[in-house]
């Protein structure tokens, strides 16, 4: 369940791989919503992006305390460069602030425009207008960047995997393999 100083465990693992996927269909249906005029339609996306926002929100959260109470994350792998190894460092902190300042965000809009009460079935009525609120602009800012983060963060990936061919991308995977190479 707990990492090695070579490998995340499988609590790490988990919550990495369902917080991706969580993160792919949250920018798909977020981006999707924004360019719908038909309420009715926008209304059945986010009955399904505010809960998956909620989710992930708590699973970070989650992840967060694993790793200050519960786990250590393992050792860089030591042979990058500087500059790459400030650059991860740098896009995991950026993702763990984006995705609390977009679940942040969220809640403030379906708060102050009463979307919640519609999209959960307490009030009718058509969706605001949520270019109307202040917390929609640092919500379509942080999706984009969640976008651009995300292409780094898999990008370094297949460059490791690929290119390095040093089998760190199994570092993040189910199973007892080090490092997916044989030494």
């Amino acid at each position: 369940m707990k990492s090695t100083p070579t490998k995340y465990g499988s609590v790490a693992v988990t919550i990495h791989w369902v917080s991706a996927i969580l993160i792919l269909v949250l920018l798909g249906s977020g981006f999707r919503a924004t360019s719908l005029t038909d309420s009715a339609a926008k209304e059945a996306i986010l009955m399904i992006h505010a809960p998956l926002g909620a989710t992930i929100l708590l699973l970070t959260l989650l992840r967060l305390f694993w790793w200050w109470r519960v786990d250590q994350k393992p050792e860089p792998s030591g042979d990058d460069p500087a500059w790459q190894t400030f650059l991860a460092k740098a896009v995991h902190v950026l993702f763990y602030i984006v995705i609390l300042g977009m679940g942040a965000s969220g809640i403030g809009l379906f708060v102050l425009s009463g979307a919640g009460d519609i999209v959960f079935g307490a009030g009718p009525g058509p969706l605001p207008n949520f270019a109307d609120y202040p917390p929609r602009i640092p919500h379509g800012l942080g999706a984009r960047l969640m976008v651009a983060l995300f292409v780094l963060h898999a990008g370094a990936a297949l460059y490791h995997q690929f290119i390095k061919k040093d089998g760190l991308i199994w570092r993040m995977w189910f199973g007892s393999t080090d490092t997916g190479t044989e030494k």
